[in-house]
């Protein structure tokens, strides 16, 4: 059976949270429509100023944010949010119609960790959602294990030997070596 590969598997996202900011009451309709295949959580926000009241009541996994709005741009939201220890790892993608070098300089200054130009492409929106959102869940998953959870058993080392392989550490170098490199 064939599957759109722009449709994720429904369990795979459901705990996401997609947070859409923009003005534009049509392209949040948009945006929201073209995101509900993806069986996450889809909230919105008209400006800049709602958007970062959601955002410290509950972080979203990833913002969709439009960049010219009134109250507060798409460039100082992506910057409180990702100089806030709590929320810097939220995924921001910018969505604007500005092309120019010194506006995606802003942009990344502040922080987005991608671009989409509007008009939205539906198969963009959700080719670059469905993959930055894998890797903020798959970086939450791994956060929460914890690093010391993290060390490999010796089963785990033994499966990755081959008969009469061993792993060996990096060679020491020695005084000599490091003093002909100077």
């Amino acid at each position: 059976m064939a599957t759109d590969p722009q449709m994720a598997d429904p369990g795979e996202l459901q705990d996401a949270r997609i947070l859409v900011v923009d003005d534009n009451v049509q392209n949040l309709e948009l945006m929201q429509a073209y995101l509900e295949g993806l069986g996450c959580t889809i909230e919105t926000a008209a400006d800049g100023v709602e958007a970062m009241q959601i955002v410290e009541t509950n972080p979203p996994d990833l913002i969709l944010l439009d960049v010219m709005m009134p109250r507060m741009s798409g460039f100082e939201v992506c910057r409180k949010v990702k100089a806030n220890p709590v929320t810097r790892d939220v995924v921001i993608i910018m969505v604007t119609a500005l092309n120019e070098v010194a506006d995606f300089e802003r942009a990344v200054e502040c922080g987005t960790n991608d671009f989409i130009a509007k008009p939205v492409n539906k198969h963009e929106l959700l080719t670059r959602v469905k993959s930055l959102l894998q890797l903020r869940l798959l970086k939450r998953q791994f956060d929460q294990i914890g690093a010391g959870d993290m060390q490999p058993s010796a089963a785990d080392v033994h499966g990755l030997l081959d008969q009469g392989d061993r792993i060996m550490p990096p060679p020491v170098e020695s005084a000599d070596e490091s003093d002909q490199s100077d």
